[in-house]
């Protein structure tokens, strides 16, 4: 199930398009695509986005386009690959540039998202280009599958919270298997698919767009790679919101820890809107679940059950949307009647999984990005010592999110580099950073500290008291606005103002 509970906006599963060719040679680049040559000079030959057969390409005036980036940055002048974009023109006279959106995961598909996403953004467009990309290893760029669709459905029955040796076996035994696979796949360029190498590819892709400044909204993950850019490149930071904010200063285990405190605090939420006590209605979902570890649910659809990773997997997705909490109390109604039906169908959602039995691939790309940027790999024995604590955090999520650490890297062939993300970014134009006290996978405490370690003066911290996974068009018109002011006319709101 990899880092499951992933940092994404989950705005649906879209059609993941092609791009159309555009220009580019070998040349300089070495800080990031800085100087004049032929990497910064490529120009983009924009066109018709085609469709795939994972979905139609998108209507309207929507573009598709490919910038050619080193393999290396530490060797501009080798190899390249090809990375995908996908913008829709400024509707205004006054433009200002472009907005480049990241949406999360890491893995999340820019060029497959921005289209549904265009209408929460539409204020935006007035003055910006919105444009978006599938970062390097993520779906049309270079896009990394490390298992097929009759291996992933297979790997289901694995149990994700092993209680015997033989059980702990299997589960390691399926991370190293899909890290196999994973290597298999990307070849050569799982050494180059970090947040770091991304980041310098947004500066050569700034360069090529023509903009003096760095216009960028990030969401989830995408806050994490809009740090990591605001600290290689802080005289290049223009417009800057980071919205969902991951935790700059948590490790592996951190964010895990994170995570579990999150979602049990939207589970608590949930159950104090249906009437109940969140202990008594938490004691209650864990026995559920206990019961399905012992006796998969049967479900209508063939040949499947309901485990109790599945069961999770269903858990958690309504969690990231008030909007969704009503299919969560039918879900768990009829699981309750020994019908697992419902909770699998939202698992399906979660997973990528279409009714023909197809898996999307951005747990691949998520797996492949952060093993190379988390250095830390959590033993089996230290994953053991860690469980209590992650129980006590959620009797629902702790076990999970606890084995998850032993589990995510486990067998990778490449080291990680960093403990933790640097995104210092002293000298950087403010940043405005929105967190959400109802964030289930980035919890709001995140959002504080990533403006601390951006820098005085640098990060700005806009509060939303509401639910759900971000807070930019979810519902408050208050941080609506802030945003909107902030990126449209540079007018953005005081540090620690709350929206409730």
């Amino acid at each position: 199930m990899g880092r499951w509970l992933r940092w994404t906006a989950l705005a649906g599963v879209a059609a993941l398009l092609t791009a159309g060719c555009g220009g580019g040679s070998s040349g300089d680049g070495k800080d990031g695509g800085g100087g004049d040559g032929p990497l910064t000079a490529q120009r983009l030959d924009w066109g018709r986005c085609e469709a795939t057969s994972d979905g139609p390409a998108p209507g309207g005036d929507w573009q598709c386009a490919t910038l050619k980036v080193p393999l290396d940055w530490a060797d501009p002048d080798g190899e390249r690959i090809g990375l995908a974009l996908i913008r829709t023109k400024a509707r205004g006279e006054r433009r200002a540039g472009s907005l480049l959106f990241n949406f999360g995961g890491p893995g999340g598909s820019g060029v497959s998202m921005l289209p549904s996403y265009a209408d929460t953004a539409s204020s935006l467009r007035e003055r910006y280009d919105l444009v978006s990309w599938d970062p390097r290893g993520v779906a049309a760029s270079e896009g990394v599958r490390c298992r097929g669709d009759k291996e992933t459905q297979a790997a289901e029955s694995v149990d994700a919270t092993p209680d015997t040796p033989a059980e702990e076996r299997a589960y390691l035994k399926n991370a190293a298997d899909f890290a196999k696979g994973c290597e298999r796949s990307a070849g050569k360029l799982i050494a180059h698919v970090s947040t770091t190498d991304t980041a310098r590819d947004m500066d050569l892709l700034r360069q090529v767009l023509g903009d003096r400044r760095m216009h960028y909204f990030g969401i989830s993950y995408g806050t994490e790679l809009g740090g990591v850019y605001a600290h290689l490149f802080p005289k290049h930071v223009g417009r800057m919101v980071l919205d969902a904010v991951v935790d700059p200063t948590a490790d592996t285990i951190g964010h895990a820890e994170h995570q579990a405190r999150g979602f049990q605090r939207a589970l608590d939420d949930y159950l104090r809107s249906t009437g109940q006590d969140p202990e008594q209605g938490t004691r209650k979902i864990a026995g559920l679940l206990e019961r399905i570890d012992a006796e998969p649910l049967p479900t209508s659809s063939s040949g499947r059950e309901l485990t109790q990773t599945l069961a999770l997997t269903g858990l958690v997705l309504p969690l990231y949307s008030k909007a969704s909490w009503p299919a969560l109390t039918s879900a768990l109604e009829a699981a309750e009647d020994g019908d697992g039906s419902e909770l699998l169908a939202l698992a399906d959602g979660y997973n990528e999984r279409d009714p023909s039995g197809h898996y999307g691939t951005t747990t691949h790309s998520q797996r492949v990005i952060s093993c190379l940027d988390d250095k830390r790999r959590p033993t089996l024995e230290e994953t053991r010592r860690l469980l209590p604590e992650f129980e006590r955090i959620s009797p629902v999520f702790g076990a999970f999110l606890g084995w998850d650490t032993a589990g995510w890297c486990h067998g990778w062939p490449v080291p990680g580099q960093h403990e933790t993300p640097e995104v210092s970014a002293p000298g950087a134009a403010p940043v405005l950073v929105v967190g959400n006290t109802g964030d289930p996978a980035t919890p709001y405490e995140g959002a504080r500290r990533m403006a601390d370690e951006l820098g005085e003066d640098v990060g700005v911290v806009l509060t939303w008291k509401g639910e759900g996974h971000g807070a930019y068009g979810s519902g408050s018109d208050c941080v609506d606005s802030a945003v909107d002011a902030y990126l449209l006319d540079g007018t953005g709101p005081r540090d620690g103002t709350v929206c409730s």
